[in-house]
């Protein structure tokens, strides 16, 4: 459901008036003038232009309130009220899901702040920037998935299949609901499997005996011993010890 109000509680009245003030504005107009403005926020919105974001606590009541007062507008515009008020109902309902999707996607879709794309480039910019004497090369060694069988477990050593979805390491550090691949890193102090269905990794720390489980992160690579993460082809990955500041999962 879609609340119209604003969330600044301190400036709620002007908030209120001016929400009205729109609606009434956009009802009193002709539909065929109301629509393309709204069209226009909702695809401003759905752009998310960095040097716009800091306007999108108003854009979202502007477009609520807006589609009130089109709707109000496409009402009066029939003359037949019992048409034009199911014609509304159906443009109502269709309007106010297609403005849920659109800032739940909005709300879910990974995004920098306005600040922080102001402060650093893009991903794909530093991928094709050159490289100047004080920078760093990082070189990922991309994991090697090993399918974990009789001949895999003789190699690991410590490593063995309980079944087909859990396996053991040493003694008593148990991995459950996992695929049955392993991916070792250089110095074979981390183990790295895919969670059942790929949703997620497991890492295991074999010098502190520590297991961390990591939904919708992804074994991206391996540098200097350390796993690097990612969650999408949009973002960089980021090293496990970044990622666990914000995402760890102990079990």
């Amino acid at each position: 459901m879609v609340r119209l109000r604003f969330a600044a509680p301190g400036r709620r009245w002007p908030a209120w008036l001016l929400a009205i003030a729109w609606a009434l504005l956009l009802a009193g107009m002709p539909w065929w003038t109301g629509l393309p403005l709204l069209l226009g926020l909702a695809a401003i919105q759905a752009i998310q232009l960095p040097r716009l974001q800091r306007y999108n606590g108003m854009l979202r009541p502007a477009l609520r309130w807006g589609l009130a007062g089109l709707l109000a507008a496409g009402f009066r515009a029939f003359d037949n009220h019992g048409l034009g008020l199911t014609l509304t109902a159906l443009a109502a309902l269709a309007g106010f899901t297609l403005l849920v999707l659109l800032e739940s996607w909005q709300d879910h879709k990974p995004q920098r702040s306005a600040a922080a794309a102001a402060a650093s480039p893009e991903w794909s910019e530093l991928a094709q920037a050159p490289i100047g004497p004080s920078g760093t090369l990082i070189e990922l060694q991309a994991p090697d998935w090993i399918t974990l069988d009789s001949a895999a477990t003789k190699v690991l050593g410590d490593v063995a299949m309980l079944d087909a979805r859990s396996c053991i390491v040493g003694a008593a550090a148990r991995i459950d609901n996992i695929e049955l691949k392993v991916s070792v890193a250089p110095g074979r102090r981390w183990l790295a499997w895919p969670m059942a269905a790929w949703r997620g990794v497991v890492l295991y720390d074999r010098a502190d005996g520590k297991l961390y489980r990591l939904r919708s992160w992804q074994l991206y690579g391996w540098h200097a011993g350390e796993a690097w993460l990612s969650r999408s082809e949009e973002q960089p990955p980021l090293a496990l010890s970044h990622v666990l500041g914000q995402d760890q999962r102990d079990e």
